[in-house]
């Protein structure tokens, strides 16, 4: 067993590496997420629209008519159109929301096609938290500030693309975000009394396409990179046995977050002789750099966290018969990280001579086996489409750590399943489409770890990767994501 004096380092580990183009749907086929605890997060970065949100998301042999360039920039579109799409999140049990409105346009002419999108967010953190309820055993509640309370993103994005005849096209495309929270970082500090964020996202993609009679081939790659900094104030009411009084004194703490992924994928899919009838599969690697990540305990140690290598392979299924179209999809996702800590001086001192300074004093191997399943169902009725559809995703790892400083060596197993059903209707108007999408996530929540003495303490939160190595088995307050869109669709007719 670990001793509880070691147990705010070891859940210290952790990275924020975003898994998603900052401008659109999440790119899951080709940046695959890595996380260690179920955290509750919303859908922040569910930005475009997609017209199959209410089928599961449902991707690899179902076609997106909205979301397919923003995820894949080589894919030639069939109309031009401009949409915005109103979309909120609510996070149960007081977890916070978020509020977005974006807005797009795609084009698609003889020869060149593209995009851009703008959208402007709000994110609303739910005040709070232990230091603070302290605080007001001796005095007035403490007021919250406007930008403790919400938070300001603004996002841009587009791409551009080319057919290049004979089936063939390119395309490329960027995104790049100006950031001033990300949902769930209050739980990365807890017992902070504020944390004030700031950074940038930046995603940029190219790829290349071939479309024949019944075979479609694409590989596509990636480049992403989050630099966002904290500074987290922390309050510690220390008491002068010599006064007999008590001072609360405040310090700020400044913590980088920085992540750096190259990820490439490989997608086919092909029209069976079945009427009806597809069948798709994707390959997908991702290696991730990690070379700052904020420090998640009180002492401010300098760390340096490690490498990430993750693939997915992926299978799809769909058919479509008259009004009716059905698809499946399966993945598997194995993930190894290598994270670690580097030693200061309270660490040489405490090994006894066995460590130097930048030694690594805890190395922690993570192995991740991790499975989605996604299934939906759509059904046209005159101009009116209904969906359905369910997301499961399967997360287990095993943690072999090793403590240098104690000489000890611990493993761990954890394991949890999240639940997403989905409901979609659409409705095309002689000028427009009204399309409504709605998910529910069920299985995740508030994640802590449970030391010695039986108290729960949350470890990490966000819609982000995050590597944490936790100093005990993991513990859960558990937490609904609803979240609405309405997408409104102009096309040019």
């Amino acid at each position: 067993m670990v001793p509880s004096s070691s147990v705010s380092r070891l859940v210290a580990l952790a990275t924020g590496a975003l898994v998603l183009s900052v401008t659109g749907p999440r790119l899951e086929a080709q940046l695959v997420p890595v996380r260690t605890v179920p955290v509750a997060s919303g859908d922040q970065f569910r930005l475009v629209p997609s017209s199959r949100m209410g089928m599961g998301g449902v991707r690899y042999a179902v076609d997106d008519s909205l979301a397919d360039g923003w995820s894949n920039p080589a894919r030639p579109g069939s109309a031009t159109v401009f949409m915005g799409s109103p979309t909120f999140y609510g996070i149960s049990a007081n977890g916070g929301a978020g509020r977005s409105f974006p807005v797009a346009g795609r084009f698609s002419g003889e020869q060149w096609f593209g995009g851009a999108s703008l959208a402007l967010q709000q994110v609303e953190n739910e005040p709070g938290n232990v230091v603070c309820c302290f605080v007001d055993w001796f005095g007035p509640p403490p007021v919250t500030t406007l930008s403790e309370r919400f938070g300001r993103n603004v996002f841009a994005g587009g791409f551009v693309g080319r057919r290049l005849g004979n089936g063939w096209s390119a395309g490329v495309g960027a995104s790049v975000a100006r950031l001033g929270a990300m949902d769930g970082v209050d739980l990365l500090y807890a017992g902070a009394e504020r944390i004030d964020q700031a950074g940038d996202l930046v995603n940029l993609r190219a790829a290349v396409e071939h479309a024949g009679p019944r075979d479609r081939i694409s590989a596509q790659i990636v480049h992403d990179r989050v630099s966002m900094v904290h500074d987290v104030t922390w309050s510690e009411w220390i008491w002068d046995d010599t006064l007999g009084t008590g001072e609360l004194v405040r310090r700020i703490e400044k913590n980088e977050d920085r992540t750096n992924t190259w990820a490439g994928q490989l997608s086919w899919d092909r029209r069976l002789n079945a009427p009806g009838w597809r069948i798709a599969a994707v390959a997908a690697v991702n290696h991730k750099s990690h070379p700052k990540i904020p420090n998640y305990s009180i002492q401010n140690i300098p760390r340096d966290p490690g490498t990430t290598w993750a693939f997915e392979a992926g299978f799809g299924l769909s058919r479509t018969q008259g009004p009716t179209t059905f698809g499946v999809d399966v993945a598997l996702q194995p993930i190894w990280s290598d994270t670690w800590q580097e030693a200061d001086s309270a660490d040489v001192a405490d090994s006894g001579g066995r460590l130097s300074i930048g030694d690594r004093s805890i190395e922690n191997d993570f192995s991740f086996t991790n499975v989605v399943l996604r299934t939906g169902v759509a059904h046209a009725v005159g101009p009116a489409e209904f969906q359905t559809g369910l997301e499961i995703r399967s997360y287990g790892y095993t943690l072999d750590q090793a403590n240098w400083v104690e000489v000890s060596r611990r493993s761990q197993d954890e394991a949890w399943i999240e639940w997403s059903p989905t409901f979609g209707l659409s409705v095309s108007l002689p000028a427009l489409d009204l399309r409504y999408g709605m998910r529910i996530t069920e299985g995740t929540g508030r994640p802590g770890v449970a030391p010695d003495f039986l108290l729960e303490s949350p470890v990490a939160g966000g819609d982000a990767d995050f590597l944490i190595a936790p100093g005990a088995p993991l513990t859960l307050q558990d937490a609904r994501v609803m979240t609405h869109q309405l997408a409104v669709v102009i096309p040019v007719r």
